[in-house]
């Protein structure tokens, strides 16, 4: 059990992104990924607007962000332009917020409903595991690049349907959590070696559309307007 003043939750932003230029901030419906993000957690019930971060870099998302009553963490250059290694350096606020632990939203999954981002929230508060992941249901057949076939086999005397499997669970990359003493020790969410470490948490599979590419935003902003 957890409690909501030692849970930080964290945007991250940039806008040198290669494949798609300054997406955080590129008109989005009327909007941008960053702004509708900030607004889906101040319009929160549960979630403490002071909990609320966004860690930055460059001064066009600092100054966008200061418009709402969220939480600046201004990320140095290092972590702006790293790829995610090591933990501790790209996640470097991990020893300079107050909170025990920290919620990470992907701003570049803009399907994701406040609904979905309050279940993760109240479920990281009720489990006993410091990481938390989201993920979808998926059935299919999945093979490694050896050609060894990694999931259920085909049923006998079948064809390959796979409503006749009973699936696996694939990382969604829009809602994860962690302890951040953890990622002080470069381990993010949990080992990976065993049961509930980190705890997955399925979420609908049409909120996590995750925009890298210029086609993926065109895609997105057609599915946005139709909610």
């Amino acid at each position: 059990m957890k409690f909501k003043k030692d849970i930080a939750i964290m945007i991250y932003g940039r806008l040198n992104s290669k494949r798609c230029p300054k997406k955080m901030i590129k008109k989005f419906c009327n909007s941008s990924l960053l702004e509708i993000c900030i607004k889906k957690l101040l319009n929160s019930k549960i979630i403490p607007n002071s909990n609320i971060y966004c860690g930055v870099y460059e001064k066009p998302l600092i100054n966008l962000i200061k418009k709402y009553p969220i939480n600046i963490f201004k990320r140095s250059k290092t972590s702006a332009m790293s790829e995610g290694k090591p933990v501790s350096s790209y996640y470097e606020f991990w020893d300079k917020i107050p909170q025990k632990y920290v919620i990470f939203i992907n701003a570049c999954c803009p399907l994701i409903s406040k609904k979905t981002i309050e279940n993760f929230y109240k479920s990281y508060l009720k489990t006993k595991s410091n990481g938390l992941l989201s993920v979808i249901k998926k059935k299919n057949y999945i093979w490694s690049l050896k050609s060894k076939l990694l999931t259920e086999k085909p049923i006998k005397n079948s064809t390959m349907n796979t409503k006749f499997l009973k699936g696996y669970y694939e990382t969604a990359h829009v809602l994860q959590a962690g302890k951040l003493s953890d990622i002080g020790k470069n381990v993010w969410m949990g080992s990976y070696r065993k049961k509930n470490d980190p705890e997955l948490k399925e979420i609908p599979e049409e909120e996590t559309f995750d925009i890298d590419y210029e086609w993926q935003f065109k895609v997105a902003e057609k599915l946005y307007s139709r909610k």
